[in-house]
């Protein structure tokens, strides 16, 4: 191996190294944009090889080649033409320059939101808590008993479809907008806060994705 193939080979592996630990959900979106792979196939990407003419990525079972358009002159170019590559994703994608690969566990007011939600669901989730002289009515009287008994189907199941609806909204309005990896545990995590939380878990992601555009900011001055 000559000098310069032994230099453009640790060029090409400092490259690859790079956007693996610190930029995949670029590689994500570079199959999801040029190659139109659905989200949860593209979650699993992984940049293979690069060169002057394009890049190899894996996203099982297939390899999928990307070309440069025109070929990287030296790879010096190459995290420029990425950059502007993945700017070309997100302008197609709809998604936004903050990407979230965090969950943000609740604490505080938000821990306070969730519980008063969470205690609602289950205590209105059967109707045996508001039976005659069962624990709500010896707790709370007879009069607020009967009254749950009442609206418990309406209120539970509204409830439900209510959150079921915020969360159909929320998956692509903001966790497909800042580019959360379907694939990964924190994907899930906030699926499942939504459902419960509703509103207050959408305002709970919308001040982490302001946190985290506000420290990007920063780094840039």
């Amino acid at each position: 191996m000559s000098e310069k193939q032994a230099q453009d080979a640790a060029a090409q592996q400092r490259i690859v190294s790079h956007m693996q630990a610190d930029h995949h959900d670029s590689i994500v979106r570079y199959l999801e944009h040029y190659r139109s792979l659905p989200a949860l196939a593209a979650g699993a990407a992984r940049l293979h090889s690069i060169d002057l003419n394009g890049m190899t990525i894996h996203a099982f079972p297939n390899a999928h080649r990307i070309p440069f358009d025109p070929p990287l002159s030296s790879y010096r170019d190459a995290r420029a033409r990425l950059v502007a590559m993945d700017a070309e994703c997100r302008l197609a994608l709809r998604r936004s320059d903050t990407t979230i690969s965090e969950f943000l566990y609740p604490s505080g007011t938000y821990a306070l939101e969730v519980l008063i939600v969470a205690a609602t669901f289950a205590a209105y989730s059967s109707r045996r808590w508001f039976a005659p002289a069962g624990p709500v009515a010896g707790l709370l009287g007879e009069g607020f008993a009967g009254f749950s008994w009442t609206i418990q189907p309406w209120l539970f199941w509204g409830m439900v479809a209510i959150h079921a609806a915020e969360l159909a909204w929320f998956v692509p309005a903001r966790l497909r907008r800042h580019s959360v990896n379907v694939r990964r545990r924190e994907f899930w995590l906030w699926c499942a806060a939504e459902f419960l939380g509703g509103v207050f878990c959408s305002r709970r992601f919308d001040a982490l994705v302001e946190r985290r555009r506000r420290e990007a900011e920063g780094r840039k001055h």
